[in-house]
């Protein structure tokens, strides 16, 4: 949680905080998917919690090397409501995998890439609002003592979304893992998992399977 309220001056921890995080601390995720706290954003809002995920090959271990995504999710809150949020949870993410050369190129990646968080949320049953975000595509060129390096291609997405909440004031913040996991997942270029949620969006394709970057 927020390091910034561990002191004996600061607010105590809302219940409500407390039960959001203990759930996404329970969540049960693919094993292809690992996952840690981290540190979490100190002004965003006046208690935040933060998870760091990578996804690795699982035919090929748990190197470094072999992380096909990574990413990021924050939990946010503010007791007292935000304005931009309209709620008192905000869910911030980045996630991050290299492309293959021919998928860099595809004008629609962009959407496919946002359809991909909407449609996780959706196939979830799960209500929020005030969604946005960025999809980035960057490629690098490598020249002089490094030419001899492959061209490389990256997508970054970007968004933030306010989970509406349910009994007690607390949104459903393992499902909203789940579904955040499955665009890991998706990036990375894995199947859904036969059954599961993903199912209704069977129209949306993954990407081909890849290596990516490891978090920094």
């Amino acid at each position: 949680m927020n390091a910034a309220h561990e002191d004996d001056t600061a607010p105590p921890t809302p219940l409500a905080f407390r039960t959001a995080v203990d759930a996404l601390r329970c969540a049960r995720l693919r094993p292809e998917i690992e996952i840690d706290p981290t540190r979490p954003p100190q002004r965003l809002a006046p208690f935040s919690y933060a998870l760091e995920a990578t996804v690795v090959d699982a035919a090929a271990g748990d190197a470094e090397d072999d992380a096909l995504a990574d990413g990021r999710l924050v939990l946010l809150h503010d007791p007292a409501g935000h304005e931009a949020w309209h709620g008192t949870f905000r869910l911030v993410t980045l996630v991050r995998a290299e492309l293959e050369a021919e998928m860099a190129a595809d004008p629609l990646l962009p959407e496919v890439c946002w359809s991909w968080l909407t449609g996780a949320l959706a196939a979830r049953g799960l209500s929020y609002g005030e969604a946005s975000g960025t999809v980035t595509r960057a490629s690098s060129h490598y020249f002089g003592g490094i030419g001899e390096r492959p061209a490389a291609s990256q997508i970054e997405i970007r968004a933030s979304w306010t989970p509406r909440e349910g009994r007690g004031g607390v949104p459903d913040t393992s499902a909203h893992l789940a579904a955040w996991c499955e665009l890991l997942c998706q990036v990375a270029g894995l199947p859904p998992v036969p059954g599961g949620a993903l199912g209704t969006e069977g129209a949306v394709v993954s990407l081909p399977q890849r290596r990516g970057p490891h978090p920094a």
